[in-house]
């Protein structure tokens, strides 16, 4: 049967019993995953090496460590994985710090949970320094209730412990905790944690969209979805 979804169009979330809401952070909070394809080119390129075009299927979802280690051994990177990922830092905080913005509607839901008792989360594949940094940038740092990033959990997504140590931190049962995520990983995590999806569109992954509406609760072409449907 073709899921209903895909005929109507997008389908926000109902948020009744909702007392918490996590995200993922690239993608799906703030527009950056243009940036990535580019820094993989110019670090690889340090080593002679071509960016190989299965490379962003392979790390999709895995934390900023797994990522590093994964590189080290496929690559036959000697540098360490504390180095590789301050290496990535380096290259991108200026970006995180002045091209990254968040999606549309973004802040105005944030604002919109916090005023009415919602807890807020990041949990993030990223790394603690340009998860800080771009929310910060746009002074949203302090409106999330726990943060957790790819430096923080032992397994990446689909592996469902960011969600489930994010609901931990702030006491809500996973089952009135809603998740947006761009990737489809990142969706199996959030269901594996035994939470509420939402499929974000992202021009990154678009070729992902049908199955990300597949998979997930609900879906939002940004944020503005949810809000006409509250404010």
């Amino acid at each position: 049967m073709i899921n209903d979804k895909v005929v109507t169009g997008y389908n926000p979330p109902d948020l009744k019993d909702i007392k918490a809401v996590f995200f993922d952070l690239d993608g799906s909070l703030v527009d950056s995953m243009w940036i990535w394809g580019s820094i993989d080119d110019e670090y690889l390129s340090r080593f002679g090496i071509k960016r190989p075009a299965d490379l962003q299927s392979k790390i999709e979802g895995m934390s900023v460590v797994e990522t590093a280690l994964y590189f080290k051994e496929r690559f036959s990177i000697k540098e360490s994985p504390e180095d590789i990922i301050k290496m990535w830092n380096d290259m991108a905080f200026d970006k995180y710090a002045n091209e990254v913005f968040v999606k549309e509607g973004g802040i105005e839901f944030l604002d919109y949970c916090s005023e009415n008792g919602i807890r807020l989360g990041i949990c993030s594949s990223n790394s603690k320094k340009l998860l800080q940094t771009v929310l910060k940038k746009h002074d949203i740092y302090d409106l999330f209730d726990v943060v957790i990033s790819g430096e923080d959990v032992n397994k990446g997504k689909p592996d469902p412990e960011c969600y489930l140590s994010a609901a931990d931190k702030v006491g809500v049962d996973p089952r009135y905790c809603l998740v947006f995520e761009d990737l489809v990983r990142g969706i199996e995590a959030g269901k594996a944690a035994g939470m509420k999806t939402c499929a974000v569109r992202d021009d990154y992954s678009e070729k992902q969209w049908d199955e990300k509406v597949e998979c997930a609760d609900y879906c939002i072409s940004d944020y503005h979805d949810i809000l006409v449907k509250y404010v």
